[in-house]
Protein backbone atom coordinates (compact mmCIF):
# COMPACT_ATOMS: atom_id res chain seq x y z
CA UNK A 1 0.00 0.00 0.00
CA UNK A 2 1.30 3.62 -1.08
CA UNK A 3 2.10 5.80 2.04
CA UNK A 4 2.44 9.47 2.06
CA UNK A 5 5.66 9.62 2.31
CA UNK A 6 5.95 7.93 -1.37
CA UNK A 7 3.84 10.98 -2.31
CA UNK A 8 5.58 14.07 -4.36
CA UNK A 9 6.50 16.57 -3.53
CA UNK A 10 8.47 14.40 -1.20
CA UNK A 11 9.66 17.34 1.14
CA UNK A 12 5.77 18.53 1.52
CA UNK A 13 4.21 15.26 2.58
CA UNK A 14 7.47 14.24 4.58
CA UNK A 15 6.39 17.40 7.06
CA UNK A 16 2.67 16.93 6.61
CA UNK A 17 3.15 12.85 8.03
CA UNK A 18 5.56 14.55 10.87
CA UNK A 19 2.71 16.64 11.43
CA UNK A 20 0.03 14.01 11.78
CA UNK A 21 2.12 12.32 14.31
CA UNK A 22 1.46 15.87 16.83
CA UNK A 23 -1.74 16.56 18.71
CA UNK A 24 -3.09 19.77 18.12
CA UNK A 25 -6.72 20.16 19.37
CA UNK A 26 -7.63 23.80 18.53
CA UNK A 27 -6.56 25.80 22.38
CA UNK A 28 -4.34 22.52 23.25
CA UNK A 29 -1.49 23.46 21.20
CA UNK A 30 1.58 22.71 23.84
CA UNK A 31 2.30 19.45 21.65
CA UNK A 32 2.68 21.24 18.34
CA UNK A 33 3.82 24.62 19.73
CA UNK A 34 6.67 22.27 21.11
CA UNK A 35 7.28 20.25 17.88
CA UNK A 36 7.95 23.51 15.74
CA UNK A 37 9.90 25.33 18.14
CA UNK A 38 12.15 22.06 18.29
CA UNK A 39 11.93 22.11 14.56
CA UNK A 40 13.35 25.23 14.28
CA UNK A 41 16.22 24.54 17.08
CA UNK A 42 17.62 21.19 15.44
CA UNK A 43 18.30 23.04 11.82
CA UNK A 44 19.22 26.38 13.59
CA UNK A 45 16.69 28.57 11.83
CA UNK A 46 15.47 31.69 14.04
CA UNK A 47 12.32 31.39 15.78
CA UNK A 48 10.12 32.79 18.53
CA UNK A 49 6.73 32.63 19.93
CA UNK A 50 4.49 35.31 21.75
CA UNK A 51 2.63 34.89 24.98
CA UNK A 52 -0.39 33.26 23.30
CA UNK A 53 1.53 30.55 21.40
CA UNK A 54 1.91 31.89 17.91
CA UNK A 55 4.96 31.06 16.82
CA UNK A 56 7.03 32.63 13.78
CA UNK A 57 10.75 31.67 11.65
CA UNK A 58 13.02 33.05 9.89
CA UNK A 59 15.07 32.76 7.05
CA UNK A 60 17.38 34.79 5.18
CA UNK A 61 17.03 35.42 1.63
CA UNK A 62 18.65 32.87 -1.28
CA UNK A 63 22.08 34.86 -2.59
CA UNK A 64 21.56 37.54 -5.25
CA UNK A 65 18.06 37.95 -3.70
CA UNK A 66 18.47 39.87 -0.74
CA UNK A 67 16.78 43.28 -1.94
CA UNK A 68 13.33 41.53 -2.48
CA UNK A 69 10.72 42.86 -0.09
CA UNK A 70 10.25 39.92 2.89
CA UNK A 71 7.05 37.91 2.65
CA UNK A 72 5.17 36.08 5.24
CA UNK A 73 3.20 32.77 4.57
CA UNK A 74 1.10 31.74 7.25
CA UNK A 75 -0.82 29.11 8.65
CA UNK A 76 -3.12 27.88 11.72
CA UNK A 77 -1.66 24.96 13.76
CA UNK A 78 -4.74 23.91 15.34
CA UNK A 79 -7.65 21.08 13.66
CA UNK A 80 -10.78 20.56 13.64
CA UNK A 81 -11.31 17.07 15.86
CA UNK A 82 -14.09 15.22 14.49
CA UNK A 83 -14.50 11.42 14.30
CA UNK A 84 -17.25 9.06 13.41
CA UNK A 85 -19.06 8.07 16.82
CA UNK A 86 -17.96 4.33 16.58
CA UNK A 87 -14.36 5.44 16.03
CA UNK A 88 -11.83 4.88 19.39
CA UNK A 89 -9.72 7.99 18.92
CA UNK A 90 -8.19 10.32 21.58
CA UNK A 91 -7.26 13.18 19.93
CA UNK A 92 -5.04 14.78 23.20
CA UNK A 93 -3.13 11.95 22.50
CA UNK A 94 -3.39 9.52 19.22
CA UNK A 95 -1.68 10.31 16.40
CA UNK A 96 -3.39 10.65 12.66
CA UNK A 97 -3.64 8.01 10.35
CA UNK A 98 -2.91 9.33 6.94
CA UNK A 99 -4.73 7.12 4.21
CA UNK A 100 -3.34 7.01 0.45
CA UNK A 101 -7.20 6.23 -1.25
CA UNK A 102 -6.94 6.65 -4.79
CA UNK A 103 -6.52 10.26 -5.85
CA UNK A 104 -6.82 11.86 -2.06
CA UNK A 105 -5.23 11.43 1.06
CA UNK A 106 -7.80 10.87 4.04
CA UNK A 107 -7.93 9.90 7.66
CA UNK A 108 -9.38 6.95 9.39
CA UNK A 109 -12.46 7.65 10.25
CA UNK A 110 -11.16 10.76 11.73
CA UNK A 111 -10.78 14.53 10.45
CA UNK A 112 -7.37 14.31 8.97
CA UNK A 113 -5.70 17.85 9.70
CA UNK A 114 -5.37 18.99 6.30
CA UNK A 115 -6.69 21.98 7.48
CA UNK A 116 -4.41 23.71 7.75
CA UNK A 117 -1.78 20.61 8.14
CA UNK A 118 -0.60 21.08 4.73
CA UNK A 119 0.13 25.10 5.00
CA UNK A 120 2.39 24.33 7.67
CA UNK A 121 3.67 21.76 5.85
CA UNK A 122 4.67 23.64 2.90
CA UNK A 123 6.22 26.80 5.38
CA UNK A 124 8.47 23.81 6.56
CA UNK A 125 9.50 22.65 3.32
CA UNK A 126 10.13 26.19 2.16
CA UNK A 127 12.57 27.02 5.46
CA UNK A 128 14.05 23.31 4.65
CA UNK A 129 14.38 23.21 0.96
CA UNK A 130 18.39 24.08 -0.20
CA UNK A 131 16.59 24.44 -4.15
CA UNK A 132 14.15 27.53 -2.95
CA UNK A 133 14.84 30.93 -4.58
CA UNK A 134 13.57 33.44 -2.61
CA UNK A 135 13.76 36.81 -0.47
CA UNK A 136 13.55 36.96 3.22
CA UNK A 137 10.66 34.51 4.46
CA UNK A 138 8.83 35.18 7.51
CA UNK A 139 6.67 31.86 8.81
CA UNK A 140 3.72 32.49 10.80
CA UNK A 141 1.93 29.77 12.77
CA UNK A 142 -0.77 30.73 14.66
CA UNK A 143 -2.98 28.70 17.67
CA UNK A 144 -6.41 28.68 17.86
CA UNK A 145 -8.28 29.16 14.49
CA UNK A 146 -10.57 26.92 14.13
CA UNK A 147 -12.43 27.79 17.27
CA UNK A 148 -11.84 31.73 18.21
CA UNK A 149 -9.05 32.94 16.11
CA UNK A 150 -7.35 33.66 19.33
CA UNK A 151 -3.85 33.63 17.64
CA UNK A 152 -4.67 36.24 15.36
CA UNK A 153 -6.76 38.14 17.17
CA UNK A 154 -4.10 38.44 19.90
CA UNK A 155 -0.93 38.18 17.88
CA UNK A 156 1.71 40.69 19.03
CA UNK A 157 2.81 43.80 17.57
CA UNK A 158 6.36 43.61 16.85
CA UNK A 159 6.35 39.37 15.45
CA UNK A 160 6.42 40.51 12.16
CA UNK A 161 8.02 42.88 9.91
CA UNK A 162 6.97 41.72 6.22
CA UNK A 163 4.14 43.86 4.35
CA UNK A 164 3.60 40.58 1.70
CA UNK A 165 1.46 37.75 3.33
CA UNK A 166 0.52 34.63 1.75
CA UNK A 167 -2.30 32.71 3.03
CA UNK A 168 -2.32 28.96 2.93
CA UNK A 169 -5.30 28.41 4.73
CA UNK A 170 -7.35 27.97 1.32
CA UNK A 171 -8.94 24.61 0.07
CA UNK A 172 -9.47 25.04 -3.68
CA UNK A 173 -6.82 24.62 -6.42
CA UNK A 174 -8.07 27.17 -9.10
CA UNK A 175 -8.73 29.70 -7.12
CA UNK A 176 -7.19 32.74 -4.90
CA UNK A 177 -9.09 34.27 -2.24
CA UNK A 178 -8.61 38.03 -1.94
CA UNK A 179 -11.44 38.55 0.66
CA UNK A 180 -13.31 36.72 3.34
CA UNK A 181 -16.24 36.56 5.46
CA UNK A 182 -16.69 37.96 9.11
CA UNK A 183 -18.34 36.13 12.06
CA UNK A 184 -19.93 36.42 15.23
CA UNK A 185 -21.06 33.23 17.12
CA UNK A 186 -24.56 33.34 19.28
CA UNK A 187 -24.91 31.10 22.34
CA UNK A 188 -28.41 30.23 23.83
CA UNK A 189 -28.65 28.64 27.58
CA UNK A 190 -31.62 27.03 29.01
CA UNK A 191 -31.75 25.92 32.98
CA UNK A 192 -34.10 23.30 33.33
CA UNK A 193 -35.60 21.52 36.26
CA UNK A 194 -35.04 17.35 36.68
CA UNK A 195 -38.35 15.83 36.98
CA UNK A 196 -38.68 11.70 37.50
CA UNK A 197 -39.64 9.46 35.00
CA UNK A 198 -42.97 8.22 34.87
CA UNK A 199 -42.72 4.48 35.14
CA UNK A 200 -46.02 3.98 32.68
CA UNK A 201 -43.54 5.51 29.93
CA UNK A 202 -40.99 3.53 27.12
CA UNK A 203 -37.37 4.84 26.75
CA UNK A 204 -36.85 5.55 23.44
CA UNK A 205 -33.10 6.32 21.68
CA UNK A 206 -33.76 8.70 18.35
CA UNK A 207 -30.46 9.34 16.11
CA UNK A 208 -29.64 10.70 13.27
CA UNK A 209 -26.21 9.90 11.68
CA UNK A 210 -24.44 9.42 8.00
CA UNK A 211 -24.62 13.01 7.04
CA UNK A 212 -21.97 14.51 5.34
CA UNK A 213 -21.77 18.01 7.50
CA UNK A 214 -18.72 19.74 6.28
CA UNK A 215 -17.58 23.53 6.98
CA UNK A 216 -20.47 25.77 7.97
CA UNK A 217 -18.82 28.53 5.96
CA UNK A 218 -17.35 26.03 2.62
CA UNK A 219 -20.25 24.17 2.43
CA UNK A 220 -23.46 26.30 4.16
CA UNK A 221 -24.83 26.48 0.25
CA UNK A 222 -24.54 23.04 -1.29
CA UNK A 223 -27.43 21.80 0.70
CA UNK A 224 -26.29 19.14 3.18
CA UNK A 225 -28.64 18.27 5.49
CA UNK A 226 -27.90 19.77 9.65
CA UNK A 227 -28.76 16.68 12.11
CA UNK A 228 -29.71 19.02 14.82
CA UNK A 229 -32.75 20.45 12.45
CA UNK A 230 -33.39 16.99 11.75
CA UNK A 231 -33.77 15.13 15.16
CA UNK A 232 -35.71 18.35 16.04
CA UNK A 233 -38.19 18.08 13.17
CA UNK A 234 -39.26 14.76 14.66
CA UNK A 235 -39.01 15.77 18.19
CA UNK A 236 -41.38 18.96 17.73
CA UNK A 237 -43.91 16.71 15.46
CA UNK A 238 -44.00 13.62 17.83
CA UNK A 239 -44.41 15.94 20.72
CA UNK A 240 -47.41 17.87 19.41
CA UNK A 241 -49.18 14.11 18.69
CA UNK A 242 -48.13 12.14 21.62
CA UNK A 243 -46.48 14.38 24.39
CA UNK A 244 -43.33 13.16 24.60
CA UNK A 245 -40.59 14.03 27.37
CA UNK A 246 -37.27 14.69 26.75
CA UNK A 247 -34.13 13.47 29.10
CA UNK A 248 -31.15 14.39 26.62
CA UNK A 249 -30.18 15.42 23.26
CA UNK A 250 -26.76 15.65 21.83
CA UNK A 251 -26.02 17.09 19.04
CA UNK A 252 -23.32 18.61 16.64
CA UNK A 253 -19.90 19.58 18.15
CA UNK A 254 -17.99 22.06 16.80
CA UNK A 255 -19.54 26.02 15.92
CA UNK A 256 -18.10 26.02 12.67
CA UNK A 257 -18.90 22.68 11.52
CA UNK A 258 -22.56 21.79 10.34
CA UNK A 259 -23.73 18.81 12.57
CA UNK A 260 -23.58 15.39 11.07
CA UNK A 261 -24.89 13.47 13.85
CA UNK A 262 -27.11 14.00 16.44
CA UNK A 263 -29.49 12.11 19.19
CA UNK A 264 -32.11 12.36 22.28
CA UNK A 265 -33.26 9.65 24.37
CA UNK A 266 -37.29 10.08 24.69
CA UNK A 267 -39.79 8.48 27.18
CA UNK A 268 -43.09 7.91 25.21
CA UNK A 269 -46.60 6.61 26.59
CA UNK A 270 -46.35 2.81 26.33
CA UNK A 271 -49.36 2.30 25.09
CA UNK A 272 -48.19 5.03 21.90
CA UNK A 273 -44.91 3.16 21.53
CA UNK A 274 -45.81 1.20 18.29
CA UNK A 275 -47.54 4.25 17.23
CA UNK A 276 -44.87 6.37 17.68
CA UNK A 277 -41.77 4.34 16.13
CA UNK A 278 -44.32 3.33 13.36
CA UNK A 279 -44.56 7.51 12.79
CA UNK A 280 -40.60 7.69 12.58
CA UNK A 281 -40.19 4.73 9.97
CA UNK A 282 -42.99 7.36 8.12
CA UNK A 283 -40.58 10.10 8.85
CA UNK A 284 -37.66 8.18 7.90
CA UNK A 285 -38.83 7.52 4.44
CA UNK A 286 -39.63 10.99 3.55
CA UNK A 287 -36.33 12.37 4.75
CA UNK A 288 -34.34 10.04 2.34
CA UNK A 289 -36.92 11.15 -0.03
CA UNK A 290 -36.06 14.68 0.58
CA UNK A 291 -32.07 14.52 0.69
CA UNK A 292 -31.72 11.80 -1.43
CA UNK A 293 -29.57 14.76 -3.82
CA UNK A 294 -27.18 15.58 -0.98
CA UNK A 295 -27.34 13.05 1.55
CA UNK A 296 -26.99 9.43 0.15
CA UNK A 297 -25.91 8.02 3.38
CA UNK A 298 -28.60 9.49 5.55
CA UNK A 299 -29.02 7.07 8.49
CA UNK A 300 -31.99 7.69 11.13
CA UNK A 301 -33.05 4.94 13.43
CA UNK A 302 -35.39 4.36 16.54
CA UNK A 303 -34.95 2.20 19.50
CA UNK A 304 -35.30 1.04 22.84
CA UNK A 305 -32.90 2.23 25.48
CA UNK A 306 -31.95 2.37 29.46
CA UNK A 307 -34.42 4.26 31.25
CA UNK A 308 -33.05 7.85 32.02
CA UNK A 309 -32.28 8.95 35.44
CA UNK A 310 -35.06 11.99 34.73
CA UNK A 311 -36.60 14.15 32.20
CA UNK A 312 -36.42 17.77 31.46
CA UNK A 313 -39.39 20.00 32.65
CA UNK A 314 -42.58 20.68 30.57
CA UNK A 315 -41.91 24.03 29.88
CA UNK A 316 -38.24 24.10 29.46
CA UNK A 317 -38.97 21.03 27.36
CA UNK A 318 -41.98 23.40 25.23
CA UNK A 319 -39.60 26.02 24.92
CA UNK A 320 -36.70 24.39 23.87
CA UNK A 321 -38.30 22.84 21.48
CA UNK A 322 -39.89 25.28 19.26
CA UNK A 323 -37.00 27.46 19.70
CA UNK A 324 -34.85 24.72 17.70
CA UNK A 325 -37.80 24.75 15.02
CA UNK A 326 -37.77 28.31 14.82
CA UNK A 327 -33.98 28.41 14.66
CA UNK A 328 -32.69 29.79 11.12
CA UNK A 329 -29.95 27.50 9.39
CA UNK A 330 -28.31 27.86 6.48
CA UNK A 331 -27.88 30.38 3.89
CA UNK A 332 -30.10 33.54 4.52
CA UNK A 333 -28.13 35.81 1.30
CA UNK A 334 -26.99 35.69 -1.51
CA UNK A 335 -24.21 38.41 -2.67
CA UNK A 336 -25.20 40.71 -5.77
CA UNK A 337 -21.09 42.43 -5.49
CA UNK A 338 -19.75 38.82 -6.27
CA UNK A 339 -22.83 36.82 -7.81
CA UNK A 340 -22.63 33.11 -7.06
CA UNK A 341 -21.12 33.82 -3.44
CA UNK A 342 -22.63 33.62 -0.29
CA UNK A 343 -23.12 36.64 1.85
CA UNK A 344 -24.44 36.00 5.23
CA UNK A 345 -25.02 32.73 6.84
CA UNK A 346 -26.13 30.94 10.05
CA UNK A 347 -25.31 27.65 11.44
CA UNK A 348 -27.35 25.58 14.22
CA UNK A 349 -23.86 23.99 14.98
CA UNK A 350 -24.53 21.91 18.37
CA UNK A 351 -26.97 21.32 21.54
CA UNK A 352 -25.09 20.00 24.64
CA UNK A 353 -27.07 18.90 28.00
CA UNK A 354 -24.69 19.10 30.81
CA UNK A 355 -26.11 19.06 34.38
CA UNK A 356 -28.75 21.27 34.50
CA UNK A 357 -28.23 23.32 31.41
CA UNK A 358 -28.43 23.16 27.92
CA UNK A 359 -26.20 24.89 25.26
CA UNK A 360 -26.82 25.99 22.15
CA UNK A 361 -24.35 27.12 20.20
CA UNK A 362 -24.65 28.96 16.28
CA UNK A 363 -22.33 31.08 14.44
CA UNK A 364 -23.11 33.28 11.47
CA UNK A 365 -21.39 34.58 9.12
CA UNK A 366 -21.46 37.43 6.31
CA UNK A 367 -19.51 40.03 3.89
CA UNK A 368 -20.93 42.37 5.55
CA UNK A 369 -20.72 43.21 8.77
CA UNK A 370 -24.31 44.74 8.87
CA UNK A 371 -25.52 41.58 7.79
CA UNK A 372 -23.49 39.65 10.10
CA UNK A 373 -24.98 41.50 13.06
CA UNK A 374 -28.32 41.39 11.74
CA UNK A 375 -28.10 37.12 11.70
CA UNK A 376 -27.04 37.42 14.79
CA UNK A 377 -29.95 39.15 16.19
CA UNK A 378 -32.26 37.08 14.13
CA UNK A 379 -31.07 34.26 16.23
CA UNK A 380 -30.42 36.03 19.68
CA UNK A 381 -34.55 36.79 19.34
CA UNK A 382 -35.89 33.04 18.67
CA UNK A 383 -34.14 32.13 21.83
CA UNK A 384 -35.16 35.78 24.01
CA UNK A 385 -38.37 34.74 22.83
CA UNK A 386 -38.53 31.14 24.43
CA UNK A 387 -36.51 33.13 27.36
CA UNK A 388 -33.19 31.35 27.41
CA UNK A 389 -29.77 33.18 28.46
CA UNK A 390 -28.16 34.44 25.13
CA UNK A 391 -24.83 36.20 24.19
CA UNK A 392 -22.40 36.26 21.64
CA UNK A 393 -18.71 36.30 21.20
CA UNK A 394 -16.57 39.00 20.36
CA UNK A 395 -16.41 37.97 16.63
CA UNK A 396 -14.06 38.58 13.80
CA UNK A 397 -14.18 41.18 10.70
CA UNK A 398 -14.08 40.13 7.09
CA UNK A 399 -11.39 40.79 4.78
CA UNK A 400 -12.79 43.63 2.15
CA UNK A 401 -11.75 42.34 -1.49
CA UNK A 402 -8.48 44.58 -2.84
CA UNK A 403 -9.05 43.82 -6.62
CA UNK A 404 -5.62 46.29 -7.41
CA UNK A 405 -3.71 43.87 -4.57
CA UNK A 406 -0.06 43.78 -6.25
CA UNK A 407 0.30 40.14 -4.55
CA UNK A 408 -2.68 39.05 -6.07
CA UNK A 409 -1.45 39.70 -9.40
CA UNK A 410 1.99 37.90 -9.04
CA UNK A 411 -0.17 35.17 -7.54
CA UNK A 412 -3.00 35.18 -10.46
CA UNK A 413 -0.02 35.66 -13.38
CA UNK A 414 2.08 32.60 -11.80
CA UNK A 415 -0.72 30.67 -11.76
CA UNK A 416 -1.75 30.88 -15.35
CA UNK A 417 2.44 31.14 -16.61
CA UNK A 418 2.59 27.54 -14.77
CA UNK A 419 -0.85 25.80 -15.84
CA UNK A 420 -1.85 27.27 -19.04
CA UNK A 421 -5.06 28.07 -16.48
CA UNK A 422 -6.86 31.47 -15.10
CA UNK A 423 -7.57 31.05 -11.92
CA UNK A 424 -10.49 32.42 -10.30
CA UNK A 425 -10.03 35.24 -7.91
CA UNK A 426 -12.60 35.84 -5.79
CA UNK A 427 -13.43 36.36 -2.34
CA UNK A 428 -14.46 33.05 0.54
CA UNK A 429 -17.72 32.64 3.15
CA UNK A 430 -15.41 31.19 5.55
CA UNK A 431 -13.65 32.99 7.88
CA UNK A 432 -9.64 33.33 7.54
CA UNK A 433 -7.58 35.43 10.02
CA UNK A 434 -6.19 37.77 6.85
CA UNK A 435 -9.31 40.26 8.82
CA UNK A 436 -7.63 40.15 12.06
CA UNK A 437 -3.61 40.83 10.87
CA UNK A 438 -5.14 43.91 9.15
CA UNK A 439 -5.95 45.46 12.79
CA UNK A 440 -2.59 45.04 14.23
CA UNK A 441 -0.51 45.02 10.43
CA UNK A 442 -2.71 47.56 8.12
CA UNK A 443 -0.12 47.97 5.64
CA UNK A 444 -0.22 44.35 4.30
CA UNK A 445 -0.89 43.54 0.96
CA UNK A 446 -2.35 39.83 1.18
CA UNK A 447 -3.93 36.78 -0.96
CA UNK A 448 -4.79 33.49 0.23
CA UNK A 449 -4.14 29.57 -1.79
CA UNK A 450 -4.06 25.70 -1.39
CA UNK A 451 -4.48 23.13 -2.60
CA UNK A 452 -7.90 21.37 -2.63
CA UNK A 453 -9.61 19.94 0.07
CA UNK A 454 -12.43 18.29 0.71
CA UNK A 455 -15.76 18.17 3.47
CA UNK A 456 -12.59 20.09 5.71
CA UNK A 457 -14.34 19.67 9.71
CA UNK A 458 -15.43 16.05 9.19
CA UNK A 459 -14.17 13.09 9.29
CA UNK A 460 -14.57 12.48 5.59
CA UNK A 461 -12.54 15.31 5.65
CA UNK A 462 -9.88 14.64 2.53
CA UNK A 463 -6.84 16.49 0.25
CA UNK A 464 -6.55 15.55 -3.56
CA UNK A 465 -2.61 14.75 -3.93
CA UNK A 466 -2.28 15.63 -7.65
CA UNK A 467 -3.20 19.59 -5.94
CA UNK A 468 -0.61 19.63 -3.46
CA UNK A 469 1.98 19.13 -6.72
CA UNK A 470 0.28 22.01 -7.97
CA UNK A 471 0.31 24.10 -4.68
CA UNK A 472 3.91 23.83 -4.02
CA UNK A 473 5.45 24.50 -7.46
CA UNK A 474 3.00 27.52 -7.53
CA UNK A 475 4.48 28.33 -4.28
CA UNK A 476 8.17 28.25 -5.45
CA UNK A 477 6.88 30.08 -8.59
CA UNK A 478 5.55 33.25 -6.11
CA UNK A 479 8.30 33.41 -3.85
CA UNK A 480 10.78 33.40 -7.02
CA UNK A 481 8.54 36.31 -8.68
CA UNK A 482 7.63 38.46 -5.77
Amino acid sequence: MTTIKELNPKEVWDHFDAICQVPRPSKREEKIIDFLLNFAKERGIEAKRDTIGNVVMRKEATPGMENKPTVILQSHMDMVCEKNSDKVHDFDKDPITPIVDGEWVRADMTTLGADCGIGMAAQMAVLTDPEAKHGPIECLFTVDEETGLTGAMELEDDMLTGKILLNLDSEDDGEIFIGCAGGIDTLADFSFEKESVDTTTFPLLVEVKGLLGGHSGDEINKGRANANQLLVRFLWNVDQAYGIRIANIDGGNLRNAIAREASAVIVVPKAKKEEIIARFNIFRSDMEHEWEMTEPNLDLHIGSTDQPEFVIDQDTQFRLLNALMSCPHGVLAMSYRMPGMVETSTNLASVKFKDSKIHITTSQRSDLGSGKIFAASSVEAVFQLAGANVKHSDGYPGWAPNPDSPIMRIVRDSYESLFNQKPDVKSIHAGLECGLFLTKYPQLDMVSFGPTIRQAHSPMERIEIKTVEKFWAHLLDVLAKV
